[in-house]
């Protein structure tokens, strides 16, 4: 079964998505605050509801990556607003972004497909499929296409390591694919 879109990646939709990520931190700079969306926000962003992670780079390095699997906000642009602001400033793994290290950041967006459950290891593919691995309220999740992560027993493995779920106990598996506006790294 093909996996379904809530969006389509376009220039313009790609330009968007990364100016709207930019501006949410900008504007929390100044106000600590979330941004309304913007009046130039395209239709389809107000429009369509999705999850999405938000990843910032340093030089190449990460910087701050915070997302969502499935939507919370009332659609995807505020999806991305509050998502951008939790990857600057709420990552525990770093230190809140500096105003100072905005200019050097670069930002990618990953829109996620609704997640569909897998029966068989066969069934992914760590390069296309994002996975969700989940036992109980645990929940872990890695996105697609990370390098150094070529296998699906690597996936898998530092999947459940951020669930804080043991290989060995009962756990289901859910793939998801993305598209990605911006640039990695």
């Amino acid at each position: 079964m093909p996996m379904t879109w809530a969006i389509e990646k376009t220039p313009e939709i790609e330009e968007a998505i990364i100016r709207l990520a930019r501006e949410s931190i900008e504007h929390f700079f100044q106000h600590r605050t979330y941004m309304s969306v913007p009046p130039w926000t395209p239709e389809v962003l107000k429009t369509t509801r999705a999850g999405c992670f938000v990843t910032l780079y340093k030089r190449g390095e990460l910087r701050g990556c915070i997302g969502t699997i499935e939507p919370v906000a009332p659609n995807l642009a505020e999806e991305i607003i509050r998502n951008a602001v939790s990857s600057a400033f709420r990552d525990p793994r770093f230190p809140p972004l500096q105003p100072s290290e905005l200019p050097e950041v670069s930002i990618s967006v990953d829109v996620l497909s609704p997640l569909e459950e897998v029966k068989s290891l066969d069934q992914l593919d760590p390069k296309k499929y994002g996975v969700v691995v989940e036992s109980g309220f645990r929940r872990g999740v890695l996105l697609p296409d990370l390098e150094g992560v070529d296998t699906v027993d690597m996936q898998l493995g530092i999947a459940l390591r951020k669930a804080g779920i043991r290989p060995d106990e009962r756990f289901k598996i859910y793939r998801f694919q993305v598209i990605r506006f911006g640039k990695k790294g």
